[in-house]
């Protein structure tokens, strides 16, 4: 009913107009310039595209449904989606700023006699050429306003910018939480099938350390070894019992891990033991550099912080300008409830103010400082961001290259190694050596073999890094960029409002 007032719908009507054809002052949002290269220093074959489900690549059912759970139990995540949840919110909240609020009342008075007083703190003023009497009776009241700060100068929108490039950023900030979540749950996987690869391992070098021990027992017994082979076969045995009780060990610590990162409690997860777990190394291909802005959440996240941190300095500029605000009023009162919305009974007002500070000792030019300082800070945050991507790039670009080459000489010096173990021991037995050449032999062999499944495990994990240091198969929405060029060196003085950023 407020705006069947002509004066109101007028008064709206240009406020509107003022609105759409008013810039927001300040800086538009221009992507830092950032170090570039057409090509990585290391770079692999050429591929397609990380997929977003990347683990299906190590063709493994086991951390395919583990890494599903992730998804909707990790409590890491979770608290990363809240986080989300609340920055849209806030979005919400700063764009309903950009309209009018109104708020109605309704009151009934009683009077036991004398004249009826609609009440000072009410608001409300009697038509002209009205009377309400002097009887007992009842006075009816009901009224609205409505309160508008026109956005001239843009304030309201640079805040709601900021909003919105922050939620955007906490978007990011999600999609990082995530690929870190299913990282940490492909890498804790990974180690234990190789604790369980070493735990076999080891389980057959104990079956031939006992075979040992009982050669070496029956020669001393014949008189043709001395104790001292006893005992270092002993030794030699023990250790590997030792070792392969660390194993348990790390293996049962691995699982309590996974069993987080799915949100489960330890004691009711189990992962089943693979009878013959030996997969490849998936190759990643990298791609090239440029996507790589797009497609690593923690660059998108820290871009979008200084897109916020820009729309910062607009919002604080617009404080030099003074604030517009439309305010306006409508009462209905009537000693017959039937007759209370009557024009007769209506009076209503509408208003605008201004307002501004004059003095203010410095600090409106201190906040614009502080917001262009916040922007460099985030724009050398973002710069480094960008820098320290490419390095885990390249790093780990150069860590698939060489250790593929070291998996190659593990895997021969293992071959070498196990048949120097086959020929010694049948060389003990002949007695042409002595126990210790037997000794050194089986632990070398051993030692190679434990190398080699470590190697492999090096090779998986390397791949995982490789997926989140490329940002895993998420693509970012490209943000929507202005078309101007302002930098937030801009002057803040009134005159050099530039065209609204269309975020």
């Amino acid at each position: 009913m407020l705006l069947t007032s002509p004066a109101v719908r007028l008064t709206a009507l240009l406020a509107i107009t003022a609105s759409l054809c008013s810039c927001a002052i300040g800086p538009n949002y221009k992507r830092p310039e950032t170090a570039k290269a057409d090509q990585f220093k290391n770079a692999n074959v050429p591929g397609a595209a990380v997929p977003d489900q990347w683990w299906v690549l190590f063709g493994d059912d086991a951390l395919n449904d583990l890494e599903r759970q992730v998804e909707v139990s990790n409590q890491n995540l979770a608290q990363a989606i809240a986080a989300y949840d609340q920055a849209s919110a806030v979005v919400r909240e700063q764009r309903s700023a950009l309209f009018p609020s109104v708020s109605v009342n309704a009151d009934v008075q009683h009077s036991g006699g004398g004249a009826l007083n609609p009440g000072a703190g009410s608001g409300a003023t009697l038509p002209a050429g009205s009377t309400l009497g002097t009887r007992s009776g009842k006075l009816y009241q009901a009224g609205a306003s409505a309160s508008w700060e026109l956005d001239i100068w843009g304030r309201l929108r640079r805040a709601l910018e900021n909003a919105r490039e922050s939620a955007r950023a906490s978007a990011a900030d999600l999609a990082a939480a995530r690929l870190s979540a299913q990282g940490q749950l492909a890498t804790a996987y990974l180690q234990l099938r190789e604790a369980d690869a070493e735990r076999r391992l080891l389980d057959a070098t104990v079956v031939a350390y006992q075979r040992t021990l009982t050669i070496t027992q029956n020669r001393y017994n014949a008189g043709v070894a001395a104790r001292t082979d006893v005992l270092q076969a002993q030794t030699q045995l023990y250790n590997a019992q030792n070792q392969e009780a660390a194993l348990t060990l790390q293996r049962a610590q691995l699982e309590n891990s996974i069993a987080a990162l799915i949100g489960r409690p330890a004691s009711t997860f189990r992962v089943a033991e693979s009878a013959d777990w030996n997969l490849p190394a998936p190759q990643i291909p990298a791609g090239v550099p440029s996507t790589l802005l797009e497609r690593r959440p923690d660059i998108v996240a820290a871009e979008h912080r200084v897109a916020a941190a820009n729309a910062t300095i607009g919002e604080q500029q617009a404080n030099y300008l003074p604030t517009l605000t439309l305010t306006g009023n409508i009462n209905f009162l009537s000693t017959v409830a039937s007759t209370l919305f009557q024009s007769a009974h209506e009076t209503n007002s509408v208003e605008g103010q201004a307002a501004d500070t004059i003095l203010d000792f410095g600090a409106k030019r201190a906040s614009v400082a502080a917001a262009k300082a916040a922007y460099r800070q985030a724009v050398a945050a973002y710069r480094q961001t960008v820098l320290t991507a490419f390095e885990d790039v390249e790093n780990d670009l150069a860590a698939a290259d060489i250790l593929l080459k070291e998996y190659d000489f593990l895997r021969q010096a293992s071959d070498a190694a196990d048949l120097t173990e086959q020929l010694t021991l049948n060389q003990y037995k002949a007695g042409t050596v002595d126990f210790t050449t037997v000794v050194v032999a089986e632990a070398a062999a051993l030692n190679a073999r434990r190398s080699l499944a470590s190697m492999r495990l090096s090779r998986q994990t390397n791949a995982v890094a490789l997926v989140t240091a490329l940002g895993g198969g998420w693509i970012a929405t490209p943000p929507t960029t202005a078309a101007a060029t302002a930098t937030p060196t801009a002057s803040p003085a009134p005159a050099a409002m530039a065209t609204p950023a269309t975020n």
